[in-house]
């Protein structure tokens, strides 16, 4: 089966930060957890280089808008390639591609009288790239992101009507209850359908905004960024010109954060309506990291934490692994440096330790041999057929936040319950008592075949740490979903580095 796994677009206007590479990271673990099940997909990401904002730092920068723009994209692909993350396409919405689909989509609109100009006077927030009502500022009616009051614009400018199609929205969401996940997120944007929708302002005058793809029939006006950078999630795909976009987009999968539900959620699926698209198949939404000052993480108030600064002290798998573990399905989640060294030493002491205690005890007194040829007992296949049956029922699971969570969860109370087991039958007692020798190798095995099967579940979160350690147990096949009890077979063992050297 062909699923197609999406990112935002990320603004160019400042460097990448950890919210940045959260919702990416997830993306490559949907991507690496589907292919485990044996099915094909495609990865994109990329960086929305249009707008306001973009412009204001290009402006602030004083270089050239090429030089400006391939730089700040650099940074996200310089991190998304440090993080070792397996997209399949980084798009540039300044790229030509992505310009010819949504100048087809806007003459198809324009031409069929779904586009229409008027004037116009509201609030807008520069941050947000968006016009607010009233309601949507907190009571100090400032922007309860950005924390700025949006400026009152009065212009003539392009619009495309949402209200027709409220109703069909809202019926589309009670009777898709999956496309929106997690669920509370579907009920926020049922809310939002609940009073009438205001035309969508599509266009920005040139003399505000040059920074921007040009309307087909309107050269004084460039595409409202909005607009312009949802469409990339079908220019991507070649609509129009490629065979297999169904099948992607049959098994399609947005990934965002909470804060543009709105546009992905109400903006995006009348626009796909209008064109003639079904809907994206789900769509995936996460909150926020909460920095410094108890708010989310933003570019603007300068509380963001650097991933690169984070690599740099510990590596890429255990951010990996802290960032997939430790977001919350229905709230947002903290995160400081402080936090991820706690996460760290957590994997150190559950999954690093137990992997380097027991295969120096078969290295010391196994002569580095998988004791293959035992018996176990009732209590040791137990503990292997509730691994084995845990991460199965996870795999069994579609892509979605809380199966992310549920399987780095599962991986560390699994890890945790091994480790329990090895410490109860304490086979450092039972390799002293050659009578005992028989249950040594009992413990060694089942402790190292559970190490298997959590490594094997262990692969899209941590996929070099998954192949370490199933590489030193011998096990040099690729991790596949299938997770079957004491199908370790004796082999060499060999005694890799610390999975999580100590930090200091």
């Amino acid at each position: 089966m062909k699923k197609y796994i999406t990112t935002p677009i990320y603004y160019t206007n400042g460097a990448p930060h950890i919210g940045h590479a959260y919702t990416t990271i997830l993306a490559d673990v949907f991507k690496k957890f589907e292919q485990m099940k044996g099915n094909e997909v495609f990865f994109s990401t990329g960086t929305d280089e249009h707008g306001q904002k973009n412009q204001h730092s290009c402006e602030a920068s004083g270089l050239p808008i090429d030089t400006f723009l391939a730089q700040q994209s650099q940074l996200f692909k310089d991190l998304f390639d440090r993080m070792e993350l397996n997209y399949d396409h980084f798009i540039r919405t300044s790229c030509d591609d992505h310009k010819k689909v949504v100048r087809r989509v806007l003459q198809d609109l324009y031409d069929r009288g779904l586009i229409i100009k008027k004037s116009y006077e509201g609030l807008y927030c520069e941050g947000c790239e968006q016009f607010k009502k009233k309601t949507d500022l907190d009571e100090n009616g400032l922007c309860p992101d950005h924390k700025k009051a949006p400026k009152v614009v009065s212009e003539e400018n392009y619009f495309f009507r949402l209200e027709p199609h409220r109703q069909w929205l809202k019926d589309y969401i009670i009777s898709h209850p999956d496309w929106i996940t997690p669920a509370n997120y579907a009920k926020e944007v049922l809310g939002m359908l609940e009073e009438p929708l205001d035309d969508l302002c599509i266009s920005r005058p040139k003399n505000r905004v040059w920074l921007g793809i040009e309307l087909p029939f309107d050269s004084d006006f460039v595409t409202y960024i909005w607009f312009d950078a949802l469409i990339n999630y079908i220019s991507i795909l070649k609509w129009g010109e490629n065979a297999d976009f169904n099948s992607y987009w049959q098994n399609s999968y947005h990934l965002l954060a909470k804060d543009i539900l709105k546009p992905h959620c109400v903006y995006w699926p009348i626009m796909l309506k209008a064109i003639g698209i079904d809907p994206v198949k789900h769509c995936v939404v996460h909150g926020y990291w909460i920095g410094e000052g108890g708010v989310k993480m933003s570019k603007s108030l300068g509380n963001v934490v650097d991933p690169n600064e984070v690599i740099d002290l510990m590596g890429v798998e255990p951010l990996r692994f802290y960032l997939i573990n430790n977001m919350g399905v229905t709230s947002d989640s903290p995160i400081s440096i402080g936090l991820l060294k706690q996460g760290y030493k957590q994997l150190a002491n559950s999954l690093g330790n137990l992997q380097m205690r027991v295969l120096k005890m078969v290295d010391k007194n196994l002569a580095g041999q998988i004791p293959a040829d035992v018996s176990l007992t009732a209590d040791d296949e137990a503990l292997l057929q509730k691994i084995a049956s845990d991460f199965t029922s996870i795999y069994k699971k579609d892509i979605a936040l809380e199966t992310a969570i549920e399987l780095a969860n599962k991986v560390m109370e699994s890890s945790n319950a091994l480790n329990t087991y090895f410490a109860n039958n304490e086979p450092w007692v039972l390799v002293k008592v050659p009578a005992q020798m028989e249950r040594f190798k009992q413990v060694v095995y089942t402790t190292l075949d559970a190490l298997r099967l959590i490594a094997i579940a262990l692969y899209p979160l941590m996929p070099k740490a998954s192949e370490s350690i199933l590489q030193s147990m011998a096990v040099n096949q690729k991790p596949t979903a299938q997770f079957v009890a004491k199908q370790l077979s004796s082999g060499q063992i060999t005694v890799p580095q610390p999975l999580f050297p100590f930090l200091g």
